[in-house]
This record gives structure tokens, sequence and C-alpha cells, in this order.
């Protein structure tokens, strides 16, 4: 490794300006704000446990479809303050009596959007995990809520405040890895075929019927609920629709580009065998200007001749003619320079436990954007593009060719089989989002 002084001390000084921007005190108010949880499984409590550790938010209302999830999230809370939030089962019960001023949204994907644009509705800004929507026009009907109303939507894309994405970002706009004519983003995991797993009874406590809501209504099976419906299609939109959308979003960011031109994806379950029915292995290229962007994942197959990292192969990639440059997770960031006098660059992550993210950054500017009512660095329409970058891979898949996007049209022209893909019927009471 090299002595990377003048380069490190520009990027570290601009990088800990901007990270500790949010975090400023000056700014902090006098009354907490009122904060409501919908989806309390594992991610909704890493981000409402960030909510309360800032100081300024007192939980008032927890709100799942699942008691089970409900209670284990309370007992959590429990620990961390005195704060006695009210349970729901129902966010329309929670948004109606508690009208919080914050609603974290952290549910399944395919409730992002109705959750949302309900909280936004009622006056409340919105903390909303990625991707932001299961299909794109969610996503779009999304995006015009938020500006119907005025309020602040943060998207939970937290690499955007992440050190070592930062500053490896500032690394790449200033040139030092040359003209990129090509980025590869990836995630390889491990896995075998694994096997199916029956149908069973609905869990005492979970409402199944409220969980599918706007979907299909399937039966019960525990490979979706806790934690599994990401590679159930129905639910959301597989390996690319939630690794897909972290990594993409750093290729849009470096490149300040709002959408692909055209896109292609190929895969399928060439091993899977249990009951999902996402793609196992997929890749989807996308044509930008001046460049090219490939996706590919891989949930079987796992070996060492792949890895960025001990325990994992991710992240992006970025071609240049001055060297290649990895942007990773655990492993932070790493430019392999062209010429092979030059040493290599490198600098770690910096992460929070648990689960290694920094959610605590992305909070902390949240809360400030509110109060200074300026855009948060992973606004909706930031979020929007990426997710739509993840659904029109997942799109050309489920069609099995390719497609032209014009972006600020957002329409697929001339190809009316592929814009039927753009939204999805809703089942029962529930009505598509038009805003």
């Amino acid at each position: 490794m090299m002595d990377r002084r003048s380069f490190i001390e520009k990027s570290a000084l601009a990088g800990a300006a901007f990270s500790s921007l949010p975090l400023l005190t000056s700014l902090k108010r006098v009354a907490p704000y009122r904060v409501a949880l919908i989806g309390t499984g594992w991610w909704g409590t890493n981000i409402v446990r960030c909510a309360i550790q800032s100081g300024e938010c007192k939980l008032v209302a927890l709100c799942d479809v699942d008691e089970n999830q409900l209670k284990v999230c309370s007992a959590e809370v429990g620990k961390l303050t005195s704060d006695k939030p009210k349970l729901y089962k129902d966010y329309r019960e929670l948004l109606s009596k508690e009208k919080p001023e914050i609603v974290i949204v952290a549910t399944p994907d395919h409730w992002h959007a109705l959750c949302c644009i309900a909280a936004v509705e009622s006056g409340a800004h919105v903390y909303v995990e990625k991707p932001i929507s299961h299909t794109i026009k969610e996503g779009r009907a999304m995006v015009n809520a938020t500006r119907k109303y005025g309020r602040i939507v943060q998207v939970g894309t937290h690499r955007r405040v992440s050190p070592h994405n930062m500053s490896g970002m500032e690394f790449l706009k200033s040139g030092k890895a040359g003209k990129i004519g090509m980025a590869r983003a990836f995630v390889h995991y491990g896995g075998g075929a694994g096997q199916k797993t029956p149908d069973s009874e609905t869990p005492q406590g979970l409402d199944w019927d409220m969980y599918c809501g706007p979907a299909p209504l399937v039966p019960f099976n525990k490979t979706i609920h806790t934690r599994g419906f990401r590679n159930h299609l129905n639910f959301a939109n597989g390996t690319l629709g939630d690794w897909g959308i972290h990594w993409l979003d750093q290729v849009l960011w470096w490149s300040e580009q709002k959408y692909p031109k055209k896109v292609y994806s190929t895969g399928g379950r060439a091993i899977k065998q249990d009951n999902t029915d996402a793609p196992d292995h997929q890749v989807a290229v996308y044509d930008f200007d001046g460049f090219t962007l490939e996706w590919e994942h891989r949930t079987f197959g796992a070996n060492h001749a792949e890895k960025t990292h001990p325990q994992q192969a991710v992240g992006v990639y970025f071609y240049g003619t001055e060297g290649t440059f990895h942007m990773g997770w655990l492993d932070g960031w790493t430019f392999y320079p062209t010429n092979p006098n030059k040493p290599v660059i490198h600098e770690d992550a910096q992460l929070n436990k648990p689960d290694d993210q920094n959610i605590q950054q992305l909070w902390a500017n949240f809360l400030t954007s509110i109060k200074t009512n300026t855009p948060p660095i992973c606004e909706i329409e930031v979020g929007q593009r990426s997710t739509n970058v993840a659904l029109l891979g997942m799109l050309s898949y489920k069609l099995g060719r390719s497609i032209i996007w014009d972006g600020e049209k957002e329409i697929i022209p001339g190809d009316d089989e592929a814009n039927k893909l753009l939204s999805r019927e809703y089942r029962g009471e529930w009505k598509y989002p038009k805003v």
C-alpha cells in the first residue's frame, strides 16, 4: 500500500466535513419528534434503534401484522428508552390516532408505496427502506406524493453516507481512475439447491391476509415470512431488487446520470429447487451515455476465487483508463493502477454495529433535512432512480428480451407488453396508487 497522504488529506477533510454536518447539535429540537415504525422486523428495529439513540425522537407507535415481531421489537425498544409506544396491526389506524411527525416504513417491499404515501398524506416525514417500491409506477406515485404534500422523504440507501463510499466517490469524480468506460456491480454468495418446504398453518398472531395485502393471497409458507420474502416475486424482486439497488446506486452517484437508455437481462433458476421463484443467477446489462453497466449475481457455488473480502464478494468495479477501482462493503475501497509501478491505494470501511451499516449517519442527515427543509442525501427521487434501474432489470428478465427506456416519460416506447409490467393489479380493497 502506498503513502497516500496528499490524496487522503484532501478527501478526509472533505468527507469529515460532509459526514459531520448531519450530527451538528446546534439545530437540536426542544421537543422530540413523535416517531412511528411500520414493519418491526430485524431491519426496522435497526432503524428505530438509531432514531432512539439520536436523542431527538419519542417513539409513539409500533405497527406490524405479526404480533410476534411486535413483541420482540417492543422488548428491544424497552432496553433503550422509557417510551411506551402503542402497538398496532393496521398502519391506517396508527396514522389516524397517533398523528406521528415521522414514520419509518420498513415493511416488505410490496407495502412500501401504500404506507409511505399514506404517511406523507397524513403530514408525516418518512424514512422508507429501499427499494422504494415493488413496481415502477408505485415509485412515481411516491415521488409525486412527496412533492404534493411537501414532506421530507429519506430512502434507506445508507451507503451514500458511509465514510469510505464518500471518499471513494471523491476519488472517482476527481478523475484519478481516468475515463471510466464500464462498471460491473455484483453480489455472489453460496448456497445449494435447497428443498421444498410445505405450506403450513399461519402462526398464531400473524394476520396473513394483511401481510399479503395488495399482493396475491398465497398460502402461508415459512420461507416467505420472516425475512425470506425478497426471493418471492409476489413480494419483492429477488437479489437484484434487494442487493442490486445499493450497488447500482453507487454507479448513478458517480455518473450523475438519472437512468439507462437500454436494458437487457437474462438468468434463471439453474440450481435452486426450493420454494422461491426469483432467479438464482442473473446478469443485467445497462447502456448509459458514455459507459456500460453490468450487474451479476449468483446464490450458489460459493468459493474463494471471486471474493473481495474473506467473507464476501460484493461491490462495484469501475474500469478506468488509469486503473480499476473496487467499491466494496466490509473491505472499504481499493484502487489498482494500470501502471504496475504505481502502488495500490486502499481505504478501510467505517461501519456501525449491528449488521455493519451507517444508519446512524443517515438518520442524522434526515433530521437535519427536516429542520432546515432541505433535501436529504437519499431524497425520494434519488431512491426512485436507483430502484428503477433494478426494476428495469427485472422487467427485462421477465420479458426475456431487451427494452428501450424513456427515462423522462418513464415509459418503454411502443411496447405495450413491457409497459404492462410497470405496474400490477392490486388485490381486494387495495387500490394501486396514483398521485
